[in-house]
């Protein structure tokens, strides 16, 4: 081959914008010119051709983008991988560009049909030929990476694209000349951009602004130091001026139309690599395997996002649909990602959505040894609220006290979940994916049960009245058969007039325990001394003369009589909520924070021992009432294992949807003044029926 530069263009007789593939396609369809097109294709053919050799391979009717031949293949020396498009759209272009080079002699390799791989668009050579950058993400699957470095005999670093306008590696990076870099930080994500900087030294990258990406600066073509692109900022020129490149700019807004710039409408034929490259990818696989109800619970979806959002790639080995709407379906993916903390991260998030590794069967969990008491080993599993098994001496045992963010540790033939600062050491505690499985709830059949308000969601719209007649007939059904009901509740219970509603629950023996604050203790306690919170009067809403002091007030009487208990026994306090809990000896906890005045002496102010508390009440649980508390409620979701239904209220439809979404069969979301809810609840419970008596008080009445 001749030593001078040489590019393959193809001529845009069949240009159109017929199709939308990309971002930059929508709102174009049949609004390209193609006079245009070709007065540009043929001013960048000239620049070109002053600078280098153009051969050009025939256009062909009905299929437009063969005009961007960057995307034909990938050329290393004498070796071409042919592109295999992504879009059915470009596929037909494939066997032409694979007669052209095979007519030039080049060596063509093809990838396997189900691997996506679009040519130099996706893979550019460091211009000193030591490693070639590949962009996967958008078209190019990262598993074709590996088939990359064995047939070209070079090192390959992965890069994966997150901006969709920048859908093709060509459109946001441009190795240049000397080492130099051109590219656009933003269009990858922070492992990219981490790799980007290991390999390149800051001297060398020249990271652009977005203004500058969007006419597609990156997609340049540089010709011994002249870079001929579309279009610059007088700033990003005079900066490849400082570096020794002359910039030449060509009007190709056109292309742009479709896509595609100076770099899409080129590909180089001989480029060189450094002889002592090493032909390696680091792409790693694991094949995963998911049973259920996929399809009506979203659960492949779910699971195929979890994988790309986390940096990784797929594809589908097997799928199994059910054929009936109570048949379960089953699908095998294989899982790739650039490095192992990526694919273990993966693998990790799928496992707590329930897959399994095949490997799983034979393969027992990895238990590491803690060597600093509060501090796990490095690759430690983290819990999820699912019900967890893991596998120990050939046997799977089931995980006791699960909940959310903890670690497991492994006794003998027990297993149980725990808080990192809880170790201890010698604890051995399961680390990585393996011998590790999640057991999710299959998803309700649509329709099957009498309510369906226990679907996960948020829901504002809805009735709030049908919701509230679907929990109270759900409370009812808790209470008789001897459940548990735990509130959690903010202190916005007690200004929107709701606290005597939930004294009402509390006394009709519908709650068993009462998690919160230092706050709604305070309100609750100065509403029955002074009838305000926060000095503001609850039945006029106005503020009372001297109102302030009412919650100072509070908290110092109840620290004269030494608890809530006291007070409540000396007859300081004769009604309201906290009341009802001593009354009915309905146990609560209230956990201290930084903002809290007084505090009262029933508050805990040691943290730990508050989270300790609010997990001992949780413990049992059938349902979590969760009212305006968003704090006190996350640390209690927490702490709550799937299967314990949660219901979550508050105005604030951000809160709601923070503290439904947990991925909970069992979690729902109401946006509504809280107050108001809880007097719908409270009317509802009692058209239910005549109210149910607790065994002691029956007994009681009989004597």
């Amino acid at each position: 081959m001749s030593s001078l530069i040489q590019y393959l263009m193809c001529p845009p007789d069949h240009y159109e914008v017929d199709y939308v593939i990309n971002p930059w396609m929508v709102g174009n369809v049949h609004r390209s010119s193609r006079e245009r097109a070709v007065q540009q294709w043929q001013a960048l053919y000239q620049q070109l051709s002053q600078r280098a050799k153009v051969q050009l391979v025939d256009p062909v009717q009905g299929w437009p983008d063969m005009v961007f031949t960057a995307n034909a293949g990938l050329i290393l020396g004498s070796t071409v991988v042919l592109s295999r498009f992504y879009h059915p759209e470009r596929q037909g272009e494939q066997p032409y560009f694979k007669a052209w080079f095979e007519g030039q002699g080049y060596r063509v390799y093809e990838l396997p049909p189900a691997l996506a791989f679009e040519g130099a668009g996706d893979a550019l050579l460091d211009r000193a030929g030591r490693w070639l950058w590949a962009g996967y993400g958008f078209r190019s699957m990262l598993e074709s990476h590996p088939y990359l470095a064995k047939w070209l005999e070079i090192e390959v670093l992965s890069l994966r694209l997150v901006d969709e306008r920048f859908y093709h590696l060509d459109t946001c990076f441009c190795p240049l000349s000397e080492g130099y870099l051109l590219y656009y930080p933003a269009a990858f994500d922070a492992y990219s951009n981490r790799l980007i900087e290991m390999r390149v030294p800051p001297e060398k990258r020249i990271p652009i602004q977005e203004a500058d990406a969007i006419h597609f600066a990156c997609n340049a073509v540089d010709v011994n130091g002249t870079i001929l692109v579309n279009r610059v900022s007088p700033e990003l020129e005079a900066t490849l001026q400082e570096r020794g490149f002359s910039v030449v700019q060509t009007e190709l807004t056109e292309f742009l139309k479709a896509g595609g710039a100076a770099k899409c409408l080129t590909l180089r034929l001989n480029e060189a690599v450094a002889p002592q490259t090493d032909p390696v990818a680091t792409v790693l696989s694991r094949t995963v395997t998911l049973q259920g109800h996929l399809v009506d619970s979203a659960l492949l979806t779910n699971a195929i996002d979890c994988i790309v959002e986390n940096g990784g790639s797929f594809q589908i080995l097997k799928f199994h649909l059910g054929e009936t709407r109570q048949s379960t379906s089953t699908v095998e993916l294989s899982v790739s990602a650039p490095t192992e903390e990526m694919l273990d991260t993966i693998l990790s998030a799928l496992i707590e959505r329930g897959a399994q590794l095949p490997e799983q069967s034979h393969q027992n969990a990895r238990l590491e040894q803690v060597q600093k008491a509060g501090v796990a080993p490095d690759d430690f599993y983290v819990t999820t609220i699912y019900p967890t098994e893991v596998r120990v001496a050939g046997e799977w045992i089931p995980v006791r006290r699960q909940r959310m963010d903890g670690v497991i540790v492994v006794r003998g033939s027990e297993a149980y979940c725990t808080l990192i600062r809880d170790l201890q050491v010698g604890d051995a505690v399961v680390s990585g994916v393996e011998g590790i499985r999640t057991l999710r709830q299959a998803s309700k059949e649509r329709g099957s049960q009498e309510f369906t308000f226990m679907g996960s969601g948020v829901s504002s719209e809805r009735r709030v009245e049908i919701l509230v007649e679907q929990i109270a007939w759900e409370l009812r059904q808790i209470k008789e058969r001897g459940g548990k009901t735990v509130v959690v509740a903010g202190p916005v219970v007690i200004h929107t007039g709701g606290g005597s509603h939930l004294a009402s629950l509390i006394r009709e023996g519908y709650v068993q325990a009462l998690l919160g604050g230092n706050a709604i203790a305070v309100h609750d306690l100065e509403q029955n001394l002074y009838g305000t919170s926060l000095g503001v009067d609850l039945v006029r809403g106005n503020a009372v003369k001297g109102g302030h002091k009412h919650h100072l007030k509070t908290i110092n009487l109840i620290r004269k009589h030494g608890n809530i208990q006291a007070a409540v026994e000396a007859g300081a306090i004769t009604g309201g909520v906290f009341y009802e809990c001593i009354r009915a000896q309905v146990p609560f906890s209230l956990a201290g924070s930084i903002r809290d005045d007084g505090p009262l002496p029933d508050t805990e102010m040691d943290l730990v021992k508050a989270q300790q508390d609010y997990a001992r009440l949780i413990q049992g649980a059938d349902m979590v009432l969760m009212l305006s508390s968003m704090l006190h409620s996350i640390g209690a979701g927490n702490m709550t294992p799937a299967g314990v239904k949660l219901i979550c209220v508050d105005i604030n439809p951000a809160v709601v949807t923070k503290l439904a979404d947990r991925g909970s069969l069992e979690s729902v979301g109401i946006v509504t003044d809280v107050g108001l809810f809880l007097s719908l609840l409270v009317q509802q419970l009692s058209r239910l029926g005549q109210v149910y008596k607790r065994p002691e008080l029956a007994l009681a009445s009989r004597q």
